[in-house]
């Protein structure tokens, strides 16, 4: 198998929002990918209890597969203070620390009146306590890697244009073949100085029929898997094994 690079790395930092690029990370052996789906926006009383925090489906929250509307949300997380700022067309429409009540009301003041009848019930911020994240798969430590050739291969095969935050991965690899990441579960890899376990396939769903870009729910992209290959995969979880910082431009290596 040939080797790859990474291209690009991305963190969300709260669920269903916005990407943030990264020019560099530190992952740690056994952690999650930092600062990654460190919030969700609760749609409506979920249970979720922080003293004993447990996997919640994806429709507790505001989450693209059912709210589009919230791609047309440009968003930025500073970790340091905790800020979290939401833009519309440009336009900053909000802000909140959301380390604090004030600044978590702020924010679900304005995604209430922005969600209108979409919502539910109330809309409250919570916040991953330690050693959880609101992920969509997996209970425990993990990041997602997304082979661009097997991106470029759909589009190929659905005759359109697909951005690959469509897919909302954490690494961006290129110079696989097309499909070849699907074929690596109990592998490992490396990347830069990290080793990393591949744990399983990604299974893709309605989040990636909305255009990151403009909002619109335009393409059937799981039909689109379904329809090319027979199933509805791209991309793949992995557990991080070594600690390590890495950075585009890292070389990825197949070891085990």
């Amino acid at each position: 198998m040939d080797a790859a690079r990474l291209v690009a790395l991305y963190r969300y930092p709260v669920k269903g929002f916005s990407p943030e690029p990264l020019d560099a990370v530190t992952l740690e052996a056994g952690q999650f990918f930092p600062g990654d789906r460190l919030y969700a926006v609760e749609n409506g009383p979920s249970g979720f209890d922080p003293a004993a925090p447990a996997y919640k489906e994806k429709t507790a929250f505001l989450v693209l597969m059912r709210h589009a509307r919230i791609a047309a949300l440009k968003t930025r997380f500073d970790p340091d203070s905790r800020v979290f700022t939401l833009a519309l067309d440009g336009a900053e429409v909000a802000r909140g620390d959301l380390s604090t009540p004030d600044g978590r009301a702020a924010i679900v003041t304005f995604l209430t009146a922005y969600m209108g009848g979409e919502a539910r019930g109330a809309l409250t911020v919570l916040e991953a306590p330690e050693g959880h994240r609101f992920m969509d798969s997996l209970r425990s430590g993990f990041v997602s890697l997304l082979n661009l050739a097997s991106v470029r291969d759909l589009e190929a095969r659905m005759g359109v244009a697909l951005d690959p935050l469509r897919f909302r991965m954490n690494l961006h690899l290129d110079g696989w073949a097309p499909g070849a990441e699907l074929d690596l579960v109990g592998r490992e890899i490396e990347i830069g100085p990290v080793r990393l376990k591949v744990l399983k396939r990604t299974e893709r769903c309605a989040a990636t029929s909305v255009d990151p870009t403009t909002a619109a729910r335009d393409l059937n992209v799981v039909k689109g898997l379904h329809r090319a290959y027979g199933h509805t995969d791209c991309g793949v979880y992995a557990k991080i094994l070594t600690s390590g910082r890495i950075a585009p431009g890292d070389v990825v290596h197949l070891t085990a």
